[in-house]
């Protein structure tokens, strides 16, 4: 018999009773949470207050991606995460460790990512004599955390860490942080590996949609004459593509999408709408904007999809699904709620639809589909190639070089709305970017987080030259991890989307705006030891892109843009979504 294992006498029968517990300190426990958890990978970076469970991190085998500052290490766990549907780990040490991964973690919690986030924390006979590197970082974390923990005793580490992850994964995805004491990881006790369901009194997702409204929005959708279907971040949370695209082809219904959504249903697809809101396409917003059913599946309604909310789909009686009930009727009044997981209602309502469909749907569909598109065929995306390079013609070539294929990560800014608008999104966890905080810096780990949890797949971060270098030192960790992540810069020197904003609203006052001292990045790549290649002719792009994909290894690709190109369509701050600024 394993030594490691126990019985029990019932009868003079020996009854298996499970592994005995073994005495091990809060570090090793730790560790062995982690692994009942499934966790094969913790981005890091370690310091005194956790020198002990980095000790105890070398003596597994779980992977530690070293990264060169903590806001990266939240990110790329970010990345990780997105990609892959697993919950992304962390591990920092105190103080200023700790401080670095706030902004990480709330990109996280504003896009509903499952994260844990375990931080180091000075010795609990410390804790408020401000030792050194000590903060209260469960404090600073409250307002963006889903939840978070101090343990103050090692008893209770293991039940804490399952606990994490279960709300970390479950209900509405998010961050929740684990702050360790020094003394409580070298403490040790009894462990033994949880089993059971975890249950909270006070934390019950509901994942089942009530079956009496599934029948209200079944019959708005049989009866409605221009519907369509708004679909955002829940529906890929959720792993429920392929119901919204079954949905959405069987009743005939268009389908637009939020940043947060693109890929939830394919980009190639006759349906599709493109994206809606501030940069959306003219025949998405003019979809919604004359709609009479608009039903909004994992969605919260931001200011930038709805522009002024009290004209926002006004015609249109309004069905929000989603997991959450705090996001239905926080911004926008509805019609119909529907409280329930996303793939699970989705599902649902194709068996209930498809039982109840009308025979001539799709003909009394055709005159609404055929409105939609002519506004298509007038205002299409669109920009002018002259003698400098077009960032939107740099993202179409990635798009058919790479057929589509790549996980394509973004800054934030210019660069990320022209890869929402020309780079079409066929599949989910393939359009990784910062959505809610609109976080600076995020491509470049975060394209590390997904090519670590798809080593064998094509990762790209289209990148501005401003944002990529609020993180560019992970470079650093792309070359030490092996990692061959290629970095598409559009680089017209400028903070490109504020200086748009003073061109339009302020008189082409750019206030610090310009950015005319800045790196060779050619020079840069190589420095780190990576390849550097750089475009300033049209006809030099695809060449460059093509090398830098064929390329082995991590490359940076430099592409000198027009200047002042601008993101079109766009809709003033507070504007119904109707009043766009074309071409």
């Amino acid at each position: 018999m394993n030594p490691a294992q126990s019985t029990s006498q019932t009868k003079g029968k020996a009854v298996f009773a499970g592994p005995a517990p073994q005495e091990m300190s809060g570090a090793r426990i730790l560790m062995a949470a982690l692994k009942s958890e499934g966790v094969d990978t913790v981005f890091g970076f370690p310091g005194g207050a956790v020198i002990d469970i980095y000790d105890a991190l070398m003596r597994t085998d779980i992977r530690h991606i070293l990264v060169r500052h903590e806001q990266g290490a939240v990110h790329a766990a970010d990345g990780y995460a997105r990609a892959s549907g697993r919950v992304g780990v962390c591990l920092v040490t105190s103080g200023p460790g700790a401080t670095n991964t706030v902004t990480g973690i709330a990109t996280a919690y504003a896009d509903s990512i499952p994260l844990v986030i375990i931080t180091g924390q000075v010795p609990t006979h410390l804790i408020g004599n401000d030792a050194f590197q000590e903060v209260d970082i469960v404090g600073i974390t409250r307002p963006c955390t889903k939840h978070n923990y101090l343990v103050s005793h090692v008893e209770d580490l293991a039940r804490i860490v399952r606990e994490a992850f279960h709300i970390a994964r479950s209900g509405r995805p998010g961050p929740v942080l684990i702050d360790l004491p020094k003394d409580v990881a070298k403490a040790s006790t009894l462990y033994t590996p949880p089993s059971g369901d975890v249950r909270l009194k006070a934390y019950r997702p509901n994942y089942r949609p009530n079956k009496h409204q599934l029948r209200k929005v079944a019959g708005l959708m049989a009866e409605a004459e221009r519907p369509v279907i708004f679909a955002g971040g829940g529906v890929i949370l959720s792993g429920g593509s392929e119901a919204l695209t079954a949905f959405a082809r069987r009743t005939a219904t268009p389908v637009t999408c939020s940043l947060m959504g693109l890929g939830g249903f394919p980009g190639t697809d006759p349906l599709w709408l493109g994206m809606i809101g501030m940069h959306g396409t003219y025949r998405a917003n003019m979809a919604v904007s004359n709609a009479d059913l608009l039903v909004a599946v994992g969605v919260r309604f931001d200011d930038r999809v709805t522009g002024k909310t009290d004209a926002f789909a006004a015609q249109a009686k309004i069905v929000h699904i989603d997991i959450d009930p705090t996001s239905i009727r926080k911004n926008i009044p509805v019609t119909i709620p529907v409280v329930g997981d996303c793939r699970l209602t989705l599902e649902a309502l194709n068996t209930l639809i498809g039982e109840n469909l009308p025979q001539d749907l799709p003909e009394r569909r055709a005159p609404w589909l055929d409105r939609i598109d002519a506004w298509r065929r007038s205002h299409q995306l669109a920009y002018r190639q002259g003698d400098a390079i077009k960032p939107q013609y740099v993202v179409e070539v990635l798009h058919r070089i790479t057929g589509g294929k790549a996980i394509v990560t973004t800054e934030v800014g210019q660069n990320q709305m022209w890869a929402a608008q020309f780079y079409h999104f066929d599949r989910p966890r393939h359009f990784i970017t910062s959505g809610g905080l609109g976080t600076m810096g995020f491509g470049l780990p975060a394209a590390i987080g997904a090519q670590v949890a798809f080593p064998d797949e094509l990762v790209v971060d289209i990148a501005g030259d401003g944002s990529i270098q609020m993180n560019i030192q992970e470079m650093a960790t792309a070359m030490q991890c092996g990692l061959p992540v290629k970095i598409v810069i559009l680089n017209n020197g400028y903070l490109g989307m504020v200086r748009q904003w003073q061109e339009l609203f302020y008189e082409k006052r750019y206030a610090c705006t310009g950015m005319e001292v800045q790196p060779d990045f050619v020079k840069l790549a190589e420095a780190y030891g990576a390849t550097g290649l750089r475009a300033t002719r049209p006809d030099e792009v695809e060449a460059v892109l093509q090398k830098g994909i064929e390329t082995p290894g991590p490359v940076i690709m430099d592409f000198v843009v027009e200047r002042e190109e601008s993101v079109y369509p766009m809709v003033p701050a507070g504007a119904p979504i109707t009043e766009m600024l074309l071409v």
